[in-house]
Formats: structure tokens, sequence, C-alpha cells
């Protein structure tokens, strides 16, 4: 039997040609590899701003888990939903599914070259981190994978899902602005949930992206509670599960015209 007849082996053949793709899309790149590691570094006058030490945190605590949610808005979701427009509107997933991959090899063997840059940017990221802003070594790295894992998996079918509402390549970048900017100023990137007051915080832990962000702080500080991962943890869970059956519902695989 041939490999490529396995679902692995069919995963494997569809990564490589979308890597290849990938390499071939200087927008794309730009998105999912320049943007996420030059953003953090705006971010640094606003955080040195902050009195993040009365939380119990400091610069490279907030700097670190913002820098990978970058990755995941930016390198993740907003690439993917690009990428996913554009098989649909070139009818590469309509053809795809005459053969013998199933839909959801089609959209994970789509989505496997982006998730992993974004786990080579967070390694880059932690490094960069630890030799530049004194980030102590995590003290629940558990947490920390678990986290980052949770947030590709959410963000590929987020993507899917917003891919649904996207016509066009170029009205990707208007469709993926909702979530982009509600992660960004209310997730704990650009402010940690504990500088929010109370009430504020309660209602943001039960955004899309901030049980990720918990996580992966949580992992470096390693004052998470077991109460507060699970929590986390069944929200991340909410969320996706959430996505997966709305891609499974309205995903389109004709080109919107």
């Amino acid at each position: 039997m041939s490999s490529l007849t396995t679902p692995a082996g069919r995963l494997g053949a569809l990564a490589r040609a979308e890597l290849t793709l990938l390499g071939r899309s200087k927008a794309t790149l730009l998105t999912a590899v320049l943007i996420p590691l030059v953003l953090p570094f705006s971010l640094r006058s606003f955080v040195d701003g902050m009195d993040v030490e009365e939380s119990g945190l400091s610069v490279g605590l907030v700097l670190l888990p913002a820098a990978i949610g970058f990755a995941l808005l930016f390198g993740v979701y907003s690439a993917l939903v690009g990428v996913y427009t554009t098989r649909r509107e070139e009818l590469v997933l309509k053809r795809l599914r005459t053969g013998e991959l199933r839909d959801v090899e089609i959209l994970g063997g789509t989505a496997l070259p982006v998730g992993a840059t974004g786990i080579v940017q967070s390694l880059v990221l932690v490094a960069g981190s630890t030799a530049l802003l004194d980030l102590p070594a995590p003290h629940a790295p558990h947490l920390a994978v678990l986290g980052l894992l949770l947030g590709l998996v959410m963000c590929a079918a987020l993507a899917a899902v917003t891919a649904t509402v996207t016509r066009t390549v170029e009205s990707a970048q208007v469709t993926t602005l909702p979530f982009v900017l509600v992660s960004m100023t209310l997730s704990g990137l650009t402010v940690p949930l504990e500088l929010l007051p109370d009430r504020l915080a309660s209602v943001c832990e039960l955004l899309p992206l901030s049980p990720v962000i918990t996580l992966i702080r949580g992992g470096w500080t390693g004052n998470l509670s077991v109460y507060e991962a699970l929590g986390a943890l069944a929200t991340a869970l909410a969320w996706t599960v959430l996505a997966v059956f709305a891609v499974g519902r309205w995903f389109r695989w004709e080109p919107r015209r």
C-alpha cells in the first residue's frame, strides 16, 4: 500500500505542497513571519509605563505572552484566512475534494505549514525574551505548551470560520479585523488582565484568546491555581469545539462569486 493512501501520507503531501506555495507568497510571508516578530518591540515603551510589578509581573512576563499572541493572531489566524480564501477562489479546495483527501485532511494539511511557522516563531520569541528581558525559566512549562497548542488549533479553526464570510483575499484584511482588535485590546496582550478591574477582567477571560494567554503567562509565573488552569482550559476548548462545529456546518468549498 502506498504511503500516500494513509492519512499521514496524504497530510504530509498536502503540507509539503502548501509549504512551497507559502514560500512563494511574499504577502503571506510578511503577515506570518515578520509582523509577529516586529510588533512586540513597539509595546516595550508602553509596558515600561505600567505598574506591572504590583501584580507580580515583569516586563518580560508581559511582552513574551503578548509576542506569542501576536504570532497566533497574525502568523496563524490572519495568514490562514488569506490562504483558505485563496485556495477556495482558485478552486484548489474543490479539486482536492475529488481525490482521496477528506475534508478535515484538506483543512488540516493546509494549516500545517502555517502552524509549524507559529511554533518556530514562539521558540524564537522565548529564546529572545530569555536573553534580552532576563526572563526566568517557566515554573509550569506544561501549561505554556498546552496554551500554545490550544491557541494554534483554535486560531486555525477560527481562520476557517472567517474564510467562510471572506469573499476575496483583499477583503480578508477587513473580516479578520474584529477578532484581531478585540484580542489585542481585551485578551491580555497589550494590557494584562491582572491590571484590569475585576468585573471587566471576568468578562475578558471569556474571550477566545484570553485563556491561551493566561495559560502561557501562568506557565512562566507558576501562579495559576488548578481551578484557574482548568477554567482557562475549558474556555479554550469550548471556543475550539464551537469553531470546529461552525466549520463543519458552514465552510464554503465553492468560490464566492
